[in-house]
């Protein structure tokens, strides 16, 4: 009978302690559902406006990337577009001169022909040179020299050797010999120059 009643008093005290605890948790529940309803509306603003703010700055990146972009290309077309039409200016001409080339050839072997002793003929080359200066310095103004490398070093990229000679005293690979004149266009060969180049002397063997 003691035990039973013991029991049934533990049952009691249980279901109190759970009672109160219930009743805590309710208030618990209604104090946060206050104070959920108090600061909710807010918070979500708060929320939606750090969301909108992310989103903006997002954009605003990409558009900034896009805009870097866009100029890095159009400074790109730009600078294509001004060398493309600084090479059309500087080589625009390069048909023409090469054509011109044969006129100044011709007129230098006619200078060249002349025999000074005869007067008749001499007048006639003053003539003829003065009319090659006149064309030699109307075309240098649009860019075209002359390669006249007699007596410098060989140059495989400005130079067209002909022939080969061993002249004594003379180094090997000197131009001894400029049978046609090369002609560049702004810094651009348009014909190289035709020469004659100077070897060395054949190794004698002395120990024979």
């Amino acid at each position: 009978m003691t035990t039973e009643s013991t029991e049934n008093k533990k049952t009691a005290e249980e279901i109190a302690a759970e009672e109160i605890i219930q009743q805590a948790e309710e208030q618990l529940e209604e104090t946060l559902g206050a104070a959920a309803a108090t600061i909710s509306p807010e918070q979500e603003k708060i929320n939606e406006l750090e969301l909108a703010l992310a989103a903006a700055q997002a954009t605003v990146a990409d558009q900034k990337d896009s805009v870097i972009r866009a100029k890095a290309e159009v400074d790109n077309i730009r600078r294509r577009a001004a060398q493309d039409v600084e090479k059309a200016r500087k080589f625009a001409l390069e048909k023409f001169a090469t054509e011109l080339l044969p006129v100044i050839d011709n007129m230098e072997r006619a200078i060249a022909s002349v025999n000074v002793e005869d007067e008749t003929q001499k007048a006639i080359a003053e003539g003829v040179e003065l009319t090659l200066q006149s064309l030699l310095s109307a075309i240098n103004k649009f860019g075209v020299t002359a390669v006249d490398p007699q007596d410098q070093p060989f140059n495989p990229e400005l130079h067209q050797a002909m022939s080969m000679q061993e002249v004594e005293g003379v180094a090997p690979n000197t131009v001894i010999a400029v049978m046609q004149k090369g002609y560049e266009l702004n810094g651009r060969l348009i014909r190289p120059a035709m020469v004659m180049v100077s070897k060395a002397a054949p190794s004698v063997d002395t120990s024979a």
